[in-house]
C-alpha cells in the first residue's frame, strides 16, 4: 500500500512542475523552506493542514483538490482487490 505521504509527494511534486515552479520558488510562495518542500515531495514528511492550505494557495488550486488526488493516488496503489476486502468491514 502506498502511503498518504508517498501520495502527497507525488501530487505535490506533479502540480509544481505543471506550474513550472522549482522548489525554492514553492517554497517562496508558500511561506516555507525550500528543505521542507524537498521532505514533503520526498514523502519523508507529512503536511500539516495550515500547509496543504497555503501549498494549494501558492498552486493556485484548493486544498480539496490536493487532498483528492492524494486519495486517488493511494486508492490506485492500494488496488481494488483489497479496497473490496475492507469494505465489508464497514
Amino acid at each position: 500500500m502506498e502511503s498518504p505521504e508517498k501520495g502527497f509527494a507525488q501530487v505535490l511534486k506533479q502540480l509544481r512542475r505543471e506550474r513550472g515552479l522549482t522548489q525554492e520558488q514553492l517554497a517562496e510562495a508558500s511561506g516555507c523552506h525550500r528543505a521542507h518542500v524537498s521532505f514533503l515531495e520526498r514523502g519523508l514528511r507529512s503536511p500539516t493542514l495550515n500547509m496543504i492550505f497555503q501549498l494549494a494557495a501558492a498552486l493556485d488550486v484548493s486544498p480539496t483538490e490536493i487532498v483528492g488526488r492524494v486519495e486517488a493516488e493511494v486508492r490506485e496503489a492500494f488496488g481494488s482487490g483489497q479496497a473490496e476486502s475492507h469494505q465489508g468491514r464497514e
